[in-house]
């Protein structure tokens, strides 16, 4: 039978064999994805659905053979809602489904508590997205991200703010998820890093809330030259709008999840030229930002829409996966794990090697600010 590409806004399994009937000497090939495709960061989850779904329509048109017989691959794509309950119960039925792996979850606080779940059932994952230093420190032998991690992200935003900005005075504002949390924590040892005896002022939010206003009002008395946030562009976006309501006209510093082609949409006139300065885990030099190019223009072609952010990551993650299939000519996961954790992909994002505890190798980062409404590369830091 033939079953069509579709991708839906809803919790839904989405069962992905692009075009060919499945015969005798066909071998189908189950990789789950997950990522929040409701709510209010329902923009990233497409997104990274929208990776997952490019790389397998190529990888099924090129075609693969493993152990003597061509393979379809199937993406099943689920929605865990950035919801650590949700999450878990995703996972538990991408395990009962057998997939051979998984790429997911796209945030720390959904990945974590998934992470065991796969563990247990000894299914390969990759995350493409979640940076939070705790998931690989579970000693998961099939623990991957292809991304770096908060204590390269955050440490490295830190020091920028200390030793390029001349911060004198900074405030952290974190949302309490894993992920904000994390990488707030993370900015904070950067800072004391370079500056010891530097005064951090510390607020915290939550990923739905709105209203800041109390939480400004409080920071502005402390005249900070800096304010960090924490947490993802839905959230980051009306703050910024309230701090220029405000009066608050400071540099404000986040990671990867505010760091969004959809900032300057959400946020609006509250989006300063030069204002927001970002990191986003991963970045390319030279050649491959040639190669980074084609995957956005051919991303645009195929779903009428610029990439958010993770997608690229999730492409290389898929990939990553059926090379170490190929290599082990299977697609068992005790018989291709060997294979994914000493593996050395060229992607589009860069080489992807693993360390021993599944972290990326010599993971990038990218520094971002926006001008004229536009995300504006700064510079790419090892």
């Amino acid at each position: 039978m033939q079953i069509r590409t579709v991708l839906l806004p809803v919790a839904t399994t989405i069962g992905l064999l692009v075009s060919g009937s499945i015969s005798a000497q066909e071998m189908v090939i189950k990789l789950g994805h997950v990522s929040p495709m409701s709510g209010g960061q329902a923009h990233f989850g497409r997104d990274n659905a929208n990776g997952a779904i490019l790389a397998v329509e190529d990888l099924n048109a090129k075609g693969m053979t493993i152990g003597g017989k061509k393979v379809k691959f199937q993406l099943l794509n689920e929605d865990d809602a950035a919801d650590p309950k949700q999450g878990t119960a995703v996972a538990q039925k991408l395990v009962d489904a057998r997939v051979n792996g998984v790429i997911g979850h796209l945030n720390s606080g959904t990945t974590i508590p998934a992470s065991k779940i796969y563990h247990d059932a000894g299914i390969p994952q990759i995350s493409p997205s979640a940076t939070n230093p705790k998931y690989t420190q579970q000693n998961f032998k099939g623990a991957f991200r292809v991304v770096a991690n908060d204590s390269q992200l955050g440490g490295a935003l830190g020091r920028y703010a200390v030793e390029t900005l001349q911060a004198k005075q900074i405030a952290v504002i974190d949302d309490r998820t894993a992920y904000g949390q994390g990488v707030a924590d993370e900015f904070v040892k950067g800072v004391k890093a370079k500056a010891p005896g530097m005064q951090i002022v510390r607020q915290y939010t939550n990923d739905k809330a709105t209203d800041f206003n109390a939480i400004l009002t409080a920071i502005k008395g402390k005249k900070p030259d800096v304010i960090f946030f924490g947490g993802m562009d839905n959230v980051a976006a009306p703050m910024l709008r309230q701090m220029k309501q405000l009066g608050i006209n400071v540099k404000y510093m986040g990671g990867d999840g505010l760091c969004t082609t959809k900032l300057p949409e959400l946020a609006g006139n509250g989006l300063g030229e030069n204002q927001v300065i970002c990191a986003e885990a991963g970045g390319v030099t030279g050649a491959k930002e040639k190669d980074m190019e084609q995957f956005h223009a051919r991303y645009k072609k195929r779903f009428n829409m610029d990439v958010q952010l993770y997608a690229p990551y999730v492409y290389d993650a898929v990939m990553t996966m059926a090379t170490a299939m190929q290599k082990a000519n299977s697609a068992e996961p005790a018989k291709y794990l060997p294979e994914l954790a000493k593996i050395n992909y060229e992607g589009v994002t860069g080489t992807i090697a693993f360390d021993n505890k599944g972290d990326l190798k010599n993971g990038a980062l990218t520094l971002f600010t926006y001008k004229g409404g536009k995300k504006e590369k700064m510079l790419v830091l090892r």
